[in-house]
């Protein structure tokens, strides 16, 4: 999971000064690999914050759960994150809210903004992560105090829904956040190296998809596809496709440009898929772009009734114009095995080999 720090001397004195200060370096994104020709739209949109990372969980240090989007209904998924957390080596403590419920919402707004609030400003907490995800977290985003959480710099994690508030938090104040399990999912050992890794031990990791334990001579599990080869370097962002152009427009929004996007949905009809495709290229963000890395689409199907495009000629419609690095099938999403990704941080991407490699520490 390791990699060597591939810089100049000078690269890693200032690396090492900023991390000292709590802000992290950000190399300069290097140019994809385009075709010959290739055009850019100009640089526009929201403006990057200074790059900041949280310190490394320890084990001994407390974990809040919060819960800024669905309720939860039963007993046993506040049971599994627990037991989760302390196998991983934390105290546990749960936000004043999380147990709230206000319709298919965790409580009100009002209640899921405030543990987030409260849970950044206690120094006795030391990450955040998120129970599950669900819908409605967009809607608590302006109720989010970013001069206070850009003080107390702290993990924070979790996937689907969440992908709000882990892009809004790092559009608004600069913190490296992480598209991490949330406490109701399966933390097996692969989601959970990568989550060490990443999270705990400060490794440059390079990720790559598991092999498969198929016994053929062309496994059909955890392949990668490349849509277009090369390699691009950039900051990482993106999530939850429905998640993300919800947000479009807002103040909420990453700076995408030079970035590294990367996707993942669920449960959508691929002319969903299509249409949401389309919002983020009628919003300029397709051709601003680095590299796009796609995760799994899981059960993202034609509707009945309906003729459609694959989700092949999809993405073929959408990313191959742009003359940047493109591949998909990587290990994220709503599926079993996840890697751990730091939203915000620089990062090399390989579409043909089809890896993401860290450019820096995601923490301190």
């Amino acid at each position: 999971m390791t990699d060597r720090w591939d810089s100049s001397p000078t690269d890693r004195r200032h690396f090492l000064a900023a991390a000292a200060s709590g802000v992290a370096a950000v190399p300069v994104a290097a140019a994809a690999q385009a075709g010959p020709g290739a055009t850019r739209a100009p640089l526009s949109g929201p403006s990057r914050m200074p790059l900041r990372v949280p310190r490394r969980l320890q084990p001994g240090d407390t974990v809040a759960l919060i819960n800024p989007s669905a309720a939860v209904y039963e007993r046993q998924p506040y049971e599994v994150a627990h037991d989760t957390l302390k196998a991983l080596g934390f105290k546990v403590r749960e936000a004043p809210n999380l147990r709230a419920r206000r319709g298919q919402f965790a409580g009100t707004d009002a209640q899921r903004a405030a543990d987030v609030n409260a849970m950044f400003a206690d120094p006795q907490v030391h990450g955040i992560l998120a129970l599950t995800g669900g819908s409605g977290g967009n809607r608590i985003l302006p109720l989010l105090d970013y001069e206070l959480i850009r003080r107390n710099p702290k993990f924070l994690g979790g996937f689907s829904d969440i992908t709000a508030l882990i892009n809004a938090v790092h559009a608004r104040t600069g913190l490296v956040t992480f598209h991490a399990p949330v406490g109701v999912s399966e933390w097996n050992e692969f989601s959970v190296s990568h989550f060490r890794a990443a999270v705990m031990e400060a490794q440059l990791a390079t990720l790559r998809n598991p092999k498969s334990n198929e016994d053929a001579l062309a496994p059909k599990s955890n392949r990668i596809f490349t849509v277009r080869g090369g390699k691009a370097q950039g900051p990482l962002v993106g999530g939850n496709l429905a998640v993300l152009t919800s947000m479009a427009g807002s103040v909420y929004w990453p700076a995408f440009d030079g970035a590294i996007l990367f996707l993942e949905d669920i449960n959508e009809y691929i002319y969903r898929v299509d249409r949401m495709l389309s919002t983020l290229k009628l919003a300029g963000v397709l051709d601003r772009l680095a590299g796009v890395v796609l995760g799994a689409f899981t059960k993202c199907e034609p509707g009945e009734g309906y003729g459609t495009l694959t989700l092949d000629e999809v993405f073929d419609d959408y990313f191959k114009p742009l003359n940047i690095p493109v591949y998909g099938g990587a290990s994220f999403g709503h599926i079993r095995l996840k890697f751990t990704l730091p939203i915000g941080l620089p990062v090399e991407m390989d579409a043909d080999a089809g890896t993401l490699r860290f450019l820096q520490p995601a923490v301190s």
